[in-house]
Protein backbone atom coordinates (compact mmCIF):
# COMPACT_ATOMS: atom_id res chain seq x y z
CA UNK A 1 0.00 0.00 0.00
CA UNK A 2 1.08 3.39 -1.02
CA UNK A 3 1.55 6.61 1.13
CA UNK A 4 -1.63 7.95 -0.98
CA UNK A 5 -3.59 4.83 -0.62
CA UNK A 6 -2.90 5.09 3.19
CA UNK A 7 -3.83 8.58 3.49
CA UNK A 8 -6.91 8.48 1.19
CA UNK A 9 -7.64 5.00 1.23
CA UNK A 10 -8.48 4.47 -2.27
CA UNK A 11 -7.09 0.50 -1.87
CA UNK A 12 -10.56 0.00 0.56
CA UNK A 13 -12.35 1.98 -1.77
CA UNK A 14 -11.76 -0.17 -4.75
CA UNK A 15 -12.71 -3.23 -2.71
CA UNK A 16 -15.42 -1.81 -1.81
CA UNK A 17 -16.44 -0.83 -5.38
CA UNK A 18 -17.68 -4.31 -6.98
CA UNK A 19 -19.82 -6.57 -6.49
CA UNK A 20 -19.63 -10.73 -7.01
CA UNK A 21 -20.34 -10.32 -10.75
CA UNK A 22 -18.01 -7.47 -11.43
CA UNK A 23 -15.48 -9.40 -9.17
CA UNK A 24 -16.11 -12.75 -11.63
CA UNK A 25 -15.94 -10.56 -14.69
CA UNK A 26 -12.40 -9.04 -13.54
CA UNK A 27 -10.86 -12.39 -12.89
CA UNK A 28 -11.96 -13.96 -16.65
CA UNK A 29 -10.63 -10.36 -18.16
CA UNK A 30 -7.45 -10.79 -16.62
CA UNK A 31 -6.94 -14.78 -17.18
CA UNK A 32 -8.15 -13.77 -20.58
CA UNK A 33 -5.64 -11.12 -21.03
CA UNK A 34 -2.85 -13.10 -19.04
CA UNK A 35 -0.54 -13.26 -22.31
CA UNK A 36 -0.80 -9.53 -23.01
CA UNK A 37 -3.40 -9.14 -25.42
CA UNK A 38 -7.06 -9.88 -26.36
CA UNK A 39 -8.06 -10.35 -29.84
CA UNK A 40 -11.78 -8.94 -30.60
CA UNK A 41 -12.54 -13.21 -31.14
CA UNK A 42 -11.77 -13.37 -26.48
CA UNK A 43 -13.67 -10.17 -25.81
CA UNK A 44 -16.70 -11.62 -27.73
CA UNK A 45 -16.08 -15.09 -26.33
CA UNK A 46 -16.05 -13.15 -22.76
CA UNK A 47 -19.14 -11.32 -23.63
CA UNK A 48 -20.73 -14.90 -24.81
CA UNK A 49 -19.50 -17.15 -21.92
CA UNK A 50 -20.88 -14.52 -19.05
CA UNK A 51 -24.51 -13.77 -20.60
CA UNK A 52 -25.03 -17.17 -20.30
CA UNK A 53 -24.26 -17.68 -16.36
CA UNK A 54 -26.99 -17.33 -13.87
CA UNK A 55 -24.37 -14.48 -12.00
CA UNK A 56 -25.21 -12.36 -15.28
CA UNK A 57 -29.09 -13.05 -16.33
CA UNK A 58 -29.82 -9.01 -15.30
CA UNK A 59 -27.33 -7.46 -17.38
CA UNK A 60 -28.22 -6.23 -20.84
CA UNK A 61 -25.55 -5.58 -23.53
CA UNK A 62 -25.10 -2.06 -22.44
CA UNK A 63 -24.79 -2.89 -18.61
CA UNK A 64 -22.01 -5.77 -19.73
CA UNK A 65 -20.15 -2.90 -21.54
CA UNK A 66 -20.52 -0.15 -18.14
CA UNK A 67 -18.82 -3.44 -16.30
CA UNK A 68 -16.09 -3.55 -19.07
CA UNK A 69 -15.80 0.20 -18.68
CA UNK A 70 -15.74 0.10 -15.30
CA UNK A 71 -13.22 -2.56 -14.81
CA UNK A 72 -10.56 -0.71 -17.00
CA UNK A 73 -11.53 2.16 -14.73
CA UNK A 74 -10.53 0.32 -11.45
CA UNK A 75 -7.19 -0.55 -13.53
CA UNK A 76 -6.03 2.38 -15.10
CA UNK A 77 -6.83 4.29 -11.54
CA UNK A 78 -5.69 1.81 -9.05
CA UNK A 79 -3.50 -0.68 -10.86
CA UNK A 80 -3.46 -4.62 -11.48
CA UNK A 81 -2.67 -6.04 -8.17
CA UNK A 82 -5.79 -3.56 -6.62
CA UNK A 83 -8.13 -4.76 -8.78
CA UNK A 84 -7.45 -8.50 -8.57
CA UNK A 85 -7.68 -8.22 -4.89
CA UNK A 86 -10.77 -6.99 -4.91
CA UNK A 87 -12.33 -9.00 -7.01
CA UNK A 88 -10.83 -12.15 -5.24
CA UNK A 89 -11.88 -10.45 -2.40
CA UNK A 90 -15.60 -10.07 -3.30
CA UNK A 91 -16.07 -13.92 -4.33
CA UNK A 92 -17.47 -16.51 -2.67
CA UNK A 93 -15.28 -19.93 -2.52
CA UNK A 94 -17.66 -21.32 -4.92
CA UNK A 95 -17.58 -17.99 -7.32
CA UNK A 96 -14.23 -18.74 -6.80
CA UNK A 97 -14.21 -22.07 -8.17
CA UNK A 98 -16.28 -21.01 -11.44
CA UNK A 99 -13.88 -18.44 -12.05
CA UNK A 100 -11.31 -20.81 -12.35
CA UNK A 101 -13.21 -22.97 -14.35
CA UNK A 102 -14.00 -20.27 -16.59
CA UNK A 103 -10.89 -18.81 -17.22
CA UNK A 104 -9.08 -21.74 -17.85
CA UNK A 105 -11.66 -22.42 -20.23
CA UNK A 106 -11.05 -19.29 -21.95
CA UNK A 107 -7.12 -19.79 -21.60
CA UNK A 108 -7.34 -23.32 -23.09
CA UNK A 109 -10.03 -22.70 -25.74
CA UNK A 110 -7.30 -21.24 -28.15
CA UNK A 111 -5.55 -24.50 -28.22
CA UNK A 112 -1.99 -23.00 -27.83
CA UNK A 113 -1.24 -22.02 -24.05
CA UNK A 114 1.23 -19.35 -24.26
CA UNK A 115 4.37 -19.70 -21.27
CA UNK A 116 2.29 -16.55 -19.60
CA UNK A 117 -0.77 -18.45 -19.42
CA UNK A 118 -0.02 -21.36 -18.10
CA UNK A 119 1.99 -19.40 -15.04
CA UNK A 120 -1.13 -17.61 -14.78
CA UNK A 121 -3.19 -19.99 -14.69
CA UNK A 122 -1.04 -22.33 -12.09
CA UNK A 123 -1.32 -18.37 -9.97
CA UNK A 124 -4.68 -17.77 -10.37
CA UNK A 125 -6.27 -21.40 -9.02
CA UNK A 126 -3.71 -20.40 -5.86
CA UNK A 127 -4.74 -17.03 -5.21
CA UNK A 128 -7.97 -18.15 -5.07
CA UNK A 129 -7.78 -20.61 -2.29
CA UNK A 130 -8.91 -23.30 -4.89
CA UNK A 131 -7.31 -27.12 -4.02
CA UNK A 132 -4.78 -28.41 -6.21
CA UNK A 133 -7.09 -31.45 -6.74
CA UNK A 134 -10.00 -29.42 -7.91
CA UNK A 135 -8.15 -27.36 -10.02
CA UNK A 136 -6.54 -30.08 -11.91
CA UNK A 137 -9.73 -31.99 -12.20
CA UNK A 138 -11.00 -28.57 -14.04
CA UNK A 139 -7.63 -28.33 -16.10
CA UNK A 140 -8.60 -32.22 -16.90
CA UNK A 141 -12.14 -31.35 -18.01
CA UNK A 142 -11.10 -28.22 -20.01
CA UNK A 143 -8.60 -29.83 -21.87
CA UNK A 144 -11.57 -33.12 -22.68
CA UNK A 145 -14.40 -30.84 -23.18
CA UNK A 146 -11.35 -28.88 -25.76
CA UNK A 147 -10.78 -32.02 -28.14
CA UNK A 148 -13.64 -31.63 -30.31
Amino acid sequence: MGLFDAVLGTESQTQAALNPAEAFAVIILVATASDGYISIEQANSIISVLSRMKLFKSYPHEMMNRLFDKILGILQGDGFNALFNAAKDSLSQDLREAAFAVATDLVLAEGLVAEEEKNFLNDLYQALGVSSEIAIQIVQVILIKNRG
